[in-house]
C-alpha cells in the first residue's frame, strides 16, 4: 500500500526559486538569506510534510547554484557544550562539518565559516585550526556589543563593525547553521552593515518552512512546529504587523515577530531599502502552495505532534529537559486532541510487554516490547529475551514479514551467536550477552554469508525506512543507533529497562 503523498516537490521548487530571485532583483544588490532550519535532510519537514524531499532546499541551491553561495555559522557556545543534533545523534560542529561536505558533494560553493559569539573557547579555536587547515575560510564574530536594543551601538564601528567582513561574490549569500541560535540572523545584518560602508547594495530576507504564514494558525503543520522548538519556548502567533498594514492573517512565531522592530531600525539605520513592513514580508517562504491534500500533511503533522510529546518525556526522565518542557509538550498534544495511543505502534508494543511478562520470558525480570508498523499497515512486534532486545526482535520479525521466511526459521547462526554473547561475557565482562539492534544487525550481517534466508532477509533491511517504531523502554545507545541507521520513526516510552544508572 502506497503513501499518500500531501506535497508537492517540483510545485515547491519552482515557486521558491522564483521567489527567492524575484527577491534578489528587486533589491538589485547582494541579498543576504538566512536559512532558518534544516539546510539539508530536514526529515521533521519530511514527517509533516508526506511526499517532501528531506534534500529539496539542496535541490533549490543547485537551481541557484550560479548565483548563490554559503556560509555556515555556528555557536561558540554550542561547540564548547557539544550539543548534538538529535536526528543523527552528532555534535553540532560535527555536523557543521558534515554539511560543509555535503554541500561541496552537491556541488555547492561554501564560501566560509563563521565562528558566532567567539570567546576564544577553546573547542571553539580547535574547531576553527581544524578547518583552517583543510583550507576553509574561517572568521570569528563576538558578541555584537549594544545587542540587543541598543542599535546606535549595534550600528556602529563598536557593534557589527567590530566584526570581521567575509568577502562575497555571488548576488545571493544563504546564510544556514547546524541548528537554532547559531547567529545566522547577526551575521547577515553584520554583512549588510559592512557592504554598506563598502558603497555596495545589499540587504536581508529569511528563508523560514515553519511555521507556515498562509495556513491557519492551530493547523496541525504549525502546531507541529510548536511541539518541536518546545525547548526553545517558540509559540505561533499571528502577525500584528501584516494584519495592521495588509488586513490580512499570516502566521509568524513569537521570536520573529517581537524582534522585527528592532531588525527593521538596524536595517533602516543601516541604510538597507528593504521597506519590509512585517516579519511575514521579511520572509520568502512559499510552502504553503506546494500542499496538495490538506488532510494527509493533518494526519502527518498530529501523528509528529505525538513523537514530540514521547521524545520530551523520554529527555525528561534522562535530565535533558526540564518537568516545563515535558508538560508543554504533553499540551500541545492535548490541545489537538490526541493521546498516546493515536500512535498506532504504542498499544502493540506495550502488548508485547505485557505478553512476555505473562509468560515470564523477559531478560532478567524485566519485559520489554517493541512494534514496527510496515508500509502496508501491517504490524509486526517483539519482545526482549536472554538473546535479545526488543528492537532487535521486532526487526527480525518484520524483514521475516517482508521476505516471507517461517517464523520458526532461525535467521542468527548459532556459533555467531555464541560468540558474540561469549565476547560481551568473557572478555568484555558486560553485565548483559542480550544483543542490542547494532549488534544484532552485525550478527545478521555476517549469518547471511551462510544462511540464504539470512541473506534474503537482510535485503529487506531498507524497507524499514520511514516505518513508525515504538518500544516501551528507553532503548540502549546500540539500540538508537541501530534505530538511526535503518531510518526508523523511533520513540519510546519513559520507562528504564533496568535499575542501572547508565543506559548501555
Amino acid at each position: 500500500m502506497a503513501s499518500r503523498v500531501g506535497f508537492d516537490n517540483d510545485k515547491y521548487l519552482e515557486e521558491q526559486s522564483r521567489a527567492i530571485v524575484e527577491r534578489s532583483e528587486r533589491l538589485g544588490g547582494r541579498l543576504y538569506l538566512e536559512f532558518g532550519g534544516k539546510i539539508a535532510f530536514d526529515f521533521h519537514a519530511a514527517r509533516v510534510l508526506p511526499g517532501y524531499d528531506p534534500n529539496v532546499k539542496i535541490r533549490l541551491l543547485q537551481r541557484l547554484k550560479d548565483r548563490a553561495e554559503i556560509v555556515v555559522c555556528i555557536y561558540a557556545g554550542a561547540i564548547e557544550r557539544r550539543k548534538v543534533r538529535a536526528d543523527f545523534g552528532i555534535p553540532y560542529d560535527v555536523d557543521a562539518l558534515k554539511l560543509i561536505d555535503d554541500l561541496r558533494d552537491w556541488g555547492l560553493l561554501v564560501r566560509a565559516v563563521v565562528i558566532t559569539r567567539f570567546e576564544d573557547q577553546p573547542s571553539a579555536r580547535v574547531f576553527k585550526a581544524r578547518l583552517e587547515r583543510r583550507g576553509v575560510p574561517v572568521y570569528t564574530h563576538a558578541f555584537t556589543r549594544g545587542s540587543p536594543t541598543d542599535v546606535d551601538r549595534i550600528v556602529s564601528d563598536e557593534g557589527y563593525g567590530a566584526n570581521e567582513f567575509i568577502p562575497t561574490e555571488r548576488p545571493v549569500v544563504i546564510v544556514a547553521g547546524p541548528g537554532p541560535g547559531s547567529g545566522k540572523l547577526a551575521t547577515c545584518l553584520s554583512q549588510v552593515y559592512h557592504e554598506h560602508l563598502r558603497g555596495n547594495t545589499a540587504g536581508y530576507a529569511k528563508f523560514e518552512t515553519f511555521p507556515i504564514w498562509n495556513l491557519p494558525l492551530k493547523h496541525p503543520v504549525n502546531v507541529a512546529y510548536e511541539a518541536a522548538t518546545v525547548e526553545l519556548r517558540d509559540v505561533n502567533q499571528i502577525d500584528p504587523f501584516h494584519l495592521e498594514a495588509y488586513g490580512e492573517q499570516a502566521v509568524n512565531y513569537n521570536r520573529d515577530i517581537e524582534a522585527f522592530p528592532l531588525v527593521a531600525r538596524i536595517l533602516q539605520r543601516i541604510g538597507s531599502d528593504a521597506s519590509y513592513r512585517s516579519p511575514t514580508d521579511m520572509g520568502v517562504n512559499r510552502a504553503g502552495f506546494a500542499i496538495v491534500d490538506d488532510a494527509v500533511v493533518r494526519a502527518a503533522a498530529e501523528q509528529e505532534v505525538i513523537r514530540r510529546y514521547f521524545r520530551y518525556a523520554c529527555e525528561y526522565a534522562l535530565g535533558l529537559v526540564d518537568q516545563e518542557d515535558a508538560d508543554r509538550a504533553h499540551l500541545i498534544m492535548d490541545g489537538l486532541g490526541l493521546d498516546e495511543e493515536q500512535r498506532v505502534v504504542v498499544h502493540p508494543a506495550r502488548e508485547a510487554a505485557a505478553a512476555a511478562e505473562a509468560t515470564g520470558k523477559g531478560n532478567k525480570g524485566v519485559f520489554c516490547g517493541a512494534a514496527i508498523a510496515l508500509h502496508n499497515g501491517h504490524i509486526v512486534t517483539g519482545k526482549n529475551s536472554t538473546l535479545m532486545h526488543a528492537a532487535s526482535a521486532a526487526v527480525l520479525n518484520a524483514v521475516k514479514y517482508l521476505a516471507h521466511i517461517p517464523d520458526e526459521l532461525p535467521l542468527l547462526t548459532s556459533n555467531v551467536m555464541e560468540s558474540i554473547a561469549g565476547m560481551k561475557k568473557d572478555i568484555l565482562r558486560m553485565k548483559s550477552v542480550s544483543l542490542d539492534l547494532d549488534e544484532m544487525l552485525i550478527a545478521l550481517g555476517i549469518s547471511a554469508t551462510t544462511n540464504p534466508a539470512a541473506q534474503m532477509a537482510v535485503g529487506h533491511l531498507t524497507d524499514l525506512s520511514g516505518c513508525e517504531f515504538h518500544t516501551t523502554h528507553l532503548p540502549t545507545a546500540g539500540d538508537e543507533a541501530g534505530l538511526r541507521r535503518l531510518g526508523l520513526n523511533a520513540t519510546s516510552d519513559p520507562q528504564f529497562a533496568t535499575r542501572s544508572l547508565v543506559i548501555g
